[in-house]
């Protein structure tokens, strides 16, 4: 990561604006069609989970405003983000979390993912948590239509939250309620439109 200029920094005032706010955090939910993602994971044999974690990353590091957090009390800019996501082991409620780098392509990811999420055998590694995270979770039982998630309110809080539910088919399309949790000093819908357009386009790309 590297330090901003924030004398000449563009966002200044806007982050300045939303400084003071105790708790500066939104949420966006919209629906996104997956048909094409969908039956490209089953052809291929991929979880459909970490593809989208993948995808989302991808696109999320496609938008500059993403990029941004706070440390040490000073707005820096970031180079990546790493997905940290629950993980639910089969026959089990109680969820761990896995974090690690988005690294090589879609499969390569998804076969990582798995990897490691099959043999973490800890709830969480806090000597892996940090800034540069990107926090994912799934609600497959229920269509998710809005979501807000727990946190401390450290107003410095720039990691993004991402959640879905699950399908919905509806005249041969399938589509999910995807959910996005921001920090408003950051990132404005502005923001989010251009990540949902980004994202739209890798999946198009498939």
């Amino acid at each position: 990561m590297q330090a901003v200029d924030f004398t000449s920094w563009p966002r200044r005032e806007i982050y300045e604006f939303f400084s003071p706010i105790s708790n500066p955090f939104y949420s966006v939910t919209f629906r996104l069609d997956v048909t094409k993602l969908h039956r490209y994971t089953k052809e291929r044999g991929l979880s459909f989970y970490h593809s989208l974690i993948w995808l989302c990353t991808r696109a999320l590091e496609q938008v500059d405003a993403f990029s941004y957090a706070v440390s040490d009390g000073r707005v820096v800019k970031l180079s990546s983000r790493r997905p940290s996501f629950t993980h639910l082991r089969p026959g089990s409620e109680a969820f761990q979390i896995v974090t690690m780098p988005c690294e090589g392509t879609m499969a390569e990811f998804c076969a990582a993912a798995k990897e490691k999420s099959e043999k973490q055998d800890f709830f969480i590694d806090f000597a892996g948590e940090g800034i540069d995270m990107i926090f994912f979770s799934c609600l497959p039982w229920m269509d998710v239509t809005a979501l807000t998630n727990e946190r401390n309110l450290d107003v410095d809080d720039a990691v993004p939250r991402i959640a879905w539910g699950k399908f919905v088919e509806e005249n041969g399309r399938e589509t999910l309620g995807l959910s996005v949790e921001v920090n408003h000093r950051f990132i404005d819908g502005l923001h989010i439109g251009q990540f949902a357009k980004e994202l739209e386009k890798l999946m198009g790309e498939l």
